[in-house]
């Protein structure tokens, strides 16, 4: 999948399309969601043009990856999820659906979210 430079979140950065702001780094830029799948869901995107978590590993600077990560964080805790509890997902390609071509992190949380995947549950005992 190519970066696609008029895409929905490279239009959020350039102050195209306005969006719910939470918080903000020189990495990184983070906002609800538009179509929240939890009572919190919020994506955190780096401020350059990846693609995928591989794209953003093999082409950012140290210091946009130590800085998308550590917005990641804050970003959590200005939710006031660190305590009960929040899962992140990033989506890569079309088996995992990933809708936008510019890498983001959804922080999910505000319930119980019960298994991540269909059909899990508790770990099978040996």
């Amino acid at each position: 999948m190519a970066y696609d430079l008029n895409n929905v979140f490279a239009k959020i950065l350039r102050g195209e399309i306005p969006c719910r702001k939470v918080h903000e780094t020189p990495h990184a830029l983070a906002f609800h969601d538009i179509n929240p799948q939890a009572p919190v869901h919020v994506l955190v995107i780096p401020k350059g043009a990846y693609v995928s978590m591989a794209d953003f590993a093999a082409h950012a600077s140290a210091d946009e990856q130590a800085g998308f990560v550590r917005a990641i964080g804050e970003t959590a805790t200005a939710l006031g999820l660190v305590e009960p509890g929040y899962r992140i997902l990033a989506n890569h390609g079309h088996h995992a659906h990933q809708e936008v071509p510019h890498l983001h992190i959804h922080i999910f949380g505000g319930r119980p979210l019960g298994p991540m995947l269909e059909g899990g549950s508790k770990p099978k005992r040996a």
